[in-house]
């Protein structure tokens, strides 16, 4: 195992790959921009180093500057987190000729991987099923015109260089296929500085289902089964669960097979993801490979009881894995849902300031990976991601109320969240009954995002309200009508709830 493990990233999966750090034994070390200075990964970590101002093209994604303050405080190995340089090949190259390892996958596995097109290609040779397409990037508007009226309406348009949604776009009608092209590519080129698309045939009302992988340097590739992240805005994933309800034992390891073979036919090492639409008849296709840790890592961990983190470090120090395809199989259910500053009732804008008050939920099979507290300042440098609030019960329905209890449990006050809109989905019954898929969202969306004013509404104000009273003044004011209370604000809030 290492002795020292340099964090390439913020927030909360800083956190997240501190404390399995510290858990083995093994120091660490955090990097951080000017806005991060007082950030809570800054003070977990063994050791900080300022990387530069605030915008992440000068501080977290220059790949040199983390590297050289890597070599600077004696780390031996650099884990890049997920976003900013996790999916860059040149970096995955530059810390392995630094002399230092990186933890992921190789940056020949990247290469393979990181480009849709080559990752189609690769599929295609090993038998892998992909959605009808093209495997090489289209030339213009024109030619994806040809490519389109020989597949038939409705495409989709995808950057060839990246994900999240950007560069992306479905075409209805050959009238849309030029505007189309332009803004995609347009969008591709802003964000991942390559505009070449590809196109594949658009399949109506698939479900996300996802493989969770891991590898060894001794030719071991395991499944961790799947996640179902189908609850999507804009093609960005807001919750995310394993199991899922579309997909039958014998269906996880035919999936879970074809995943391992992608993996091996890329020379694929440490943790990784194969991602694929599942269409109402149960066939499915594959998508991409992420060739990092995802943000929804924490379901398969409480399903599966593996610390895919831990894994990574010690896949990447040279172990075998310590457990076979045989001992994995799911346990229970789990539910994530990703707050982020931004405010559902208003489009989603993003919400900037201060943290003035934060109470988390807790409880049994409560988890809250977090990269806030109170005092925290989020500004629109970075993704407006603030935390991951996961459950874990034995039965969906019950991880549905736990997560809804859980949700309604936390209060974040100085900037609005996602918590609103996520307690919503968990009271939907198309949610409940498991009838999602990637457009399901999309239509359901003004019904769980109109502003509520309603009586919840009106007792967490009332509940943060009391409860910062009491954290600023350390004193308790009474706002029952008997004289002499000496109520808890829980109890004070309660009391008001009652009265709305």
């Amino acid at each position: 195992m290492f002795d020292s493990v340099l964090i390439a990233n913020r927030g909360e999966i800083a956190l997240r790959v501190i404390r399995a750090c510290r858990e083995l034994g093994v120091r660490s070390v955090a990097v951080y921009s000017d806005a991060d200075a007082g950030a809570p990964h800054v003070r977990a970590a063994d050791v900080a180093v300022n990387i530069g101002p605030p915008p992440s093209s000068e501080s977290y994604l220059l790949g040199d500057r983390i590297i050289q303050a890597a070599i600077s405080e004696g780390a031996q190995a650099i884990h890049p987190g997920y976003g900013f340089l996790s999916e860059r090949e040149w970096f995955a190259r530059a810390v392995r000729d630094a002399g230092l390892v990186f933890i992921g996958p190789p940056a020949e596995a990247i290469a393979a991987m990181g480009s849709k097109t080559a990752a189609r290609t690769l599929a295609v040779a090993h038998g892998v099923p992909v959605v009808p397409g093209t495997t090489e990037s289209i030339e213009d508007a024109a030619h994806a015109a040809g490519i389109a009226a020989e597949f038939g309406y409705p495409v989709l348009l995808k950057a060839a260089a990246g994900g999240g949604g950007k560069g992306m776009r479905v075409v209805r009608d050959a009238s849309e296929i030029a505007t189309s092209f332009a803004a995609a590519s347009r969008e591709a080129k802003n964000a991942f500085g390559d505009g070449a698309i590809y196109l594949e045939k658009y399949i109506e009302g698939p479900r996300h289902v996802e493989i969770q992988l891991i590898a060894d340097m001794h030719g071991n590739v395991i499944h961790l089964g799947e996640r179902e992240c189908s609850v999507q805005r804009r093609h960005q994933k807001m919750i995310e669960e394993a199991p899922s309800v579309a997909v039958s034992p014998s269906l996880r390891a035919e999936m879970g097979a074809t995943a391992v073979r992608a993996a091996r036919a890329a020379g694929y090492v440490n943790a990784g993801t194969c991602e694929f639409l599942l269409d109402r008849d149960g066939k499915y296709y594959f998508l991409e490979m992420n060739t990092r840790l995802q943000v929804e890592h924490p379901v398969t961990e409480l399903v599966s009881g593996i610390d895919l983190v831990q894994w990574q470090l010690r896949v990447a120090s040279g172990e075998p894995l310590g457990f076979t395809q045989a001992d994995i199989s799911p346990n229970g259910w789990a539910i994530e849902c990703r707050i982020t500053s931004e405010d559902p009732a208003n489009e989603f804008l993003p919400s900037t300031g201060r943290v003035s008050f934060l109470h988390l939920p807790s409880g049994p099979g409560v988890r809250w990976d977090g990269g806030i507290e109170i005092g925290s300042e989020v500004s629109l440098h970075y993704d407006p991601m603030l935390a991951k609030l996961i459950v874990h019960a034995p039965t969906r329905p019950l991880a549905i109320e736990r997560m809804h209890r859980a949700l309604s449990e936390l209060v974040i006050t100085g900037i609005e969240t996602s918590r609103e809109f996520h307690l919503r989905v968990m009271e939907d019954a198309e949610f409940r009954a498991g009838e999602i898929e990637i457009q399901w969202l999309e239509r359901r969306l003004a019904s769980l995002t109109t502003d509520p004013g309603t009586a919840d509404g009106v007792r967490l104000a009332a509940l943060a309200g009391a409860l910062l009273a009491d954290s600023e003044s350390g004193v308790r004011t009474d706002v029952s009508s008997k004289k002499g209370s000496t109520a808890s604000a829980w109890q004070r809030a309660a009391r008001l709830e009652s009265l709305t």
